[in-house]
C-alpha cells in the first residue's frame, strides 16, 4: 500500500497508475483519502457498467427537457393567473 498527496500523484501520476497495477495506492488531499483504482482489461467491460437502480430511474435528456419544459409551463400558467386575480 502507497499514499502519497495530491501534490506528487498529480506530478508524477503515471508513476502511480502504473504501480496500482501491483499495489493499492491511496492519494490524500486534506482529511479525504481517493483510491487509485486498478487497472480492468478490456475483455471485462461488463465490470464497469453493470447496471444499478440509479440506471434504471435514470432518463434520457429529451424526457429531462420535456419534463422541465411542462413544469415551467405551469409554472408559468400559474403566475400568469396570480397575476389577473
Amino acid at each position: 500500500m502507497t499514499i502519497v498527496s495530491s501534490k506528487e500523484f498529480v506530478t508524477d501520476e503515471d508513476k502511480y497508475f502504473d504501480l496500482a497495477l501491483e499495489e493499492e495506492v491511496f492519494v490524500k488531499k486534506g482529511d479525504n483519502m481517493f483510491v487509485v483504482q486498478n487497472y480492468i482489461p478490456n475483455d471485462e467491460p461488463d465490470i464497469l457498467c453493470e447496471p444499478n437502480d440509479d440506471f434504471y430511474r435514470s432518463i434520457t435528456m429529451e424526457e429531462a427537457i420535456i419534463r422541465v419544459e411542462a413544469g415551467m409551463r405551469e409554472i408559468i400558467k400559474k403566475h400568469k393567473h396570480a397575476e389577473v386575480v
